[in-house]
Parts: C-alpha cells; structure tokens; sequence
C-alpha cells in the first residue's frame, strides 16, 4: 500500500484533502495514513468489497434520472474517509448557523414587510417573479417564525484550502440517510481507527430532528408524521429510514384526510390527529386546491389548515426562493442586512445573465465559465465551458438569451480532492460536502460532518447522486 501512496498522482493546481503539494501526507490524516501505509491492498479490496455487499443486502439504492432504463443502482461508496480537523469544523458550523438565520429571516422578511425590497438591497422583480415564491404564503404566520427547519448546505474546497458555499438546500435536502449509512459501515470497517480519531457521532441525528420537530408545536407529545410521495421516488429509501429511526409514521396522500381544517391520518383503530408533518414532497404537490390542480401526491386543503394554525408543515412551503440560484449570490448582503455580522463562509463569485454587461463578460470568458439555470438541481442542464464543443455553446447559449434571467455563471472551481479506490489504485476525486442543519425552536444544531459526494469519474465535477456521484464517510476528529 505504500507504493501505492508513493504513485498517487494529485490532480494539477488543486487542494488534495490528505496530501500536500509536496505529496506529504496532512497533518490531519496522519493516523489515517499510517494504517494505510500498514495495510495490505488486498485487505482494502476486501473491504471494499464487504461495503458493496452491505449497501447491496440493505437495499440503499438511488436512480439515475439520465437512465432511460430507469434502474436503481447500489450507491457508490468509497471507503477511504474524508477527514477534517474539529477546529476547522467549528469555523464550518458558525458560518452555516449564520447563513441559516440570515436565510430565515429573509424569508419572513419577504413573506411579510418585505423590508429587503424597499430598501433596495434587492430587487422585487427578483422576488415576485421567481417561481418559487408562494403567493399563498403571504402574510401567513408559521410556527416560531421558522420556515427552513431543515437545510442541506453545499460546500466545497477551492484550491486555497478555503471553504465556498456552492448553493443552499432549503426545500426537502436529501442525503441523510446514506451518511447514516457510510457511517454504520465505516464503523465496521475501522472498528479500532474511529476511537483512536475520536470520531464526532452522527448517530443521533434522527434522535436531533425528532426533538427539534417537537419544539415546534406546544402540544407535550405532538404527533409528527414523514410524508412521501412513494415508492417510486428516488429517495424512498432515505424517507422511509428516516421515518424508521425517528418512530414515526411514514405516510402518504391517501393516508391523510382533512376534518374542519385538521389533518388526520387513517389507522386501524380510527383517525388520528397530525400535528407536524415533515413533507418530502414538493410544493407543487401538496395541495390541489392551491397548486398543481392534477397532483395526488399531497391532501387538498392542506393549505389553508396550515393558515389557520391546525398543522406544522416541516419546511414551509415557499422556501424554495431562499435556495433559487438567482437570490443566492445576495445571501452575504442578506448576512450583513438581517444580522449586522460579516459573512464567516463565503459565496462563489456569481455573474446574472440577466444583467447584460454581466451576461457579455461570461460569454467572453465562457471557458471558464459554468453556467447554471436558477431553477435547475441535480448537475443537469448546466454548461461546462471548458469541456464543451462549440456548437454546444451556441446551443445553449441561444437558449439564455431567451430567458437570460432565469441563468446564473460561476468561475470554474478546481474543487478539492480525495484519494478513492479506484480499480485497484489510489486515485484522486474530486468533492463536495453537505452538512445538515436543523432549527427548532430554541437552537440551531448541526450534524458533525455531513454527507461528502464525489465524483468518481476521473476529472469530472459532478458529485451528484442523480447523475452516477458516490460518497465517502465524513469524519471530524478531535484529537
């Protein structure tokens, strides 16, 4: 294994997680290396293979949407953990605690006074014709004042070392359950490393969400309920684990049924009255009578039972606007508007493509540019500028000027890499990580480590599970 390490080859001008430019091993991964150096190759393979059987026999698959075959396939998983040093971690969390409250109180703010608006930090055609703002969400009072009660924060590692904010999760942030997942393997798989590292726990975090859900109603013993558009899903596997570890039920539409704007769900012994519901189904869905006419994924009327106080609805609806790509690059202003603070994490340079001088400047510069629609999520339909043809430029780039404000442009990131185990050497990739934060009434809490995706195409970008990314273990240490 060590000859291995000695032929580890870094992606060029970029921030590798274990090995310095000098190849020298991190002071950080340390331990880590010297059991690598320690360990057999077959050993590994060993272990690799072992997680592969495991995620197989539990069953923890994702779809690929560009399969026109439409299989599930076992999610890739890298046994070789990311490793962050706590004190670094805890510069981490405070940047994401601030970027949260900012967020919230924007969405209040805009919701509400609108206060942002007519002081022209930002602009309200931005707002009112995003289509995620929710008209029917206007002067509706939530519980607490909490619209995003869970957000999934989308980190990367330039090549300095620094931590960027690649975008906001704020709707229904998916990705807990495999990170519980790479955890229960990696503990079998370092049964005496994790100890030695003292490896924050990310065990409790259904335990976390569960209390923190139950802060948001003043009922002692509220009923919550996770509600999931089905089987069919491609996270189906996550809502029902996580329904699963919190002791709650796992419902869908049909299970729901609406009573003088209460909502109960039908069991064996008769209804039973919702007090929070934790949807994982989009706004669109929710509610007929005030959305998608078509949708049965939702309960029609659940809507107004949410105006009137009778049910928590976990996250709002109407936070997407929060997340959209186009109000992202105004979150650092939105940082120093609502909370006087500096931002402690800091956003990705990003260009609107509405803004003509903005919009030539990408086009200029397009190789090295990526250009992203607001709306869009997932890695797709997005513009790498320097692996693209230039047809496809043209192409694409046709299809902003239709519709330029709906298209945001960021400098290419060499993001950081990792070493994988990749058919039968360490090879580097490329990553990303997403911390899960939690608000409740009285704090916001979040989950040491988070979910590391990767990219296990040699070069590629993109760490999205949808379009074929892994993961590795997310271990912050305290040594």
């Amino acid at each position: 294994m060590e000859d291995l390490i000695k032929k580890y080859k870094q992606y060029p001008n970029t921030w590798d997680e274990m090995f310095d430019s000098k190849g020298n091993i991190r002071n950080v991964y340390r331990d880590f290396g010297s059991f690598l150096k320690n360990t057999d190759f077959d050993n590994l393979t060993q272990m690799r293979d072992f997680s592969s059987q495991f995620f197989k026999n539990q069953g923890i698959t994702f779809t690929l949407y560009n399969d026109n075959k439409g299989v599930e396939r076992i999610f890739p998983f890298d046994i070789i953990p990311r490793i962050i040093d706590h004190k670094e971690w805890r510069s981490i969390e405070k940047g994401i605690i601030q970027r949260i409250k900012a967020l919230n109180l924007f969405l209040k703010d805009i919701y509400h006074e609108q206060f942002i608006v007519k002081d022209e930090i930002i602009s309200g055609q931005l707002i009112v014709n995003n289509k995620y703002f929710i008209r029917e969400m206007i002067n509706l009072s939530v519980p607490k004042n909490i619209y995003t009660h869970i957000s999934g924060v989308d980190l990367v590692r330039g090549k300095s070392g620094e931590f960027f904010v690649l975008e906001d999760n704020l709707r229904t942030p998916s990705g807990v359950s495999y990170m519980l997942e790479n955890r229960e393997i990696t503990r079998r798989l370092y049964p005496n490393l994790m100890p030695k590292h003292k490896v924050f726990s990310v065990d409790n975090y259904p335990q976390v969400l569960y209390r923190q859900l139950k802060t948001l109603v003043s009922k002692q013993n509220p009923v919550i309920v996770l509600l999931t558009p089905g089987l069919y899903n491609s996270a189906y596997y996550e809502h029902a684990t996580l329904a699963r570890l919190m002791g709650v039920e796992l419902v869908e539409g049909s299970d729901l049924v609406l009573y003088d704007h209460e909502v109960f769900m039908k069991t064996a012994s008769g209804l039973k009255k919702i007090d929070v519901i934790y949807r994982r189904i989009d706004d669109d869905f929710l509610d007929p009578l005030s959305f998608n006419t078509q949708s049965v994924l939702g309960l029609a009327g659940i809507m107004e039972s949410f105006r009137q106080g009778k049910v928590c609805i976990v996250n709002s609806p109407g936070t997407g606007i929060a997340d959209d790509k186009a109000i992202y690059s105004y979150v650092p202003k939105m940082i120093k508007y609502y909370l006087n603070e500096n931002p402690i994490l800091q956003n990705i340079e990003t260009y609107q493509m509405g803004n003509k001088d903005q919009r030539n400047y990408v086009q200029d510069n397009i190789e090295n540019m990526v250009i992203k629609k607001t709306d869009g999520s997932g890695g797709y339909d997005m513009l790498m500028g320097n692996k693209t043809s230039e047809i496809e430029k043209d192409k694409y780039l046709k299809k902003v000027k239709k519709n330029p404000n709906n298209y945001i442009a960021q400098p290419i990131l060499n993001l950081s890499t990792a070493p994988c185990i990749i058919n039968s050497k360490l090879a580097p990739r490329c990553l990303d990580l997403r911390p899960f934060a939690i608000f409740g009434a009285n704090k916001i809490e979040v989950c040491p480590g988070g979910l590391t995706r990767v990219a296990m195409e040699e070069g590629s970008l993109i760490v999205n599970s949808s379009q074929g990314g892994g993961s590795k273990d997310t271990w912050i240490i305290k040594k």
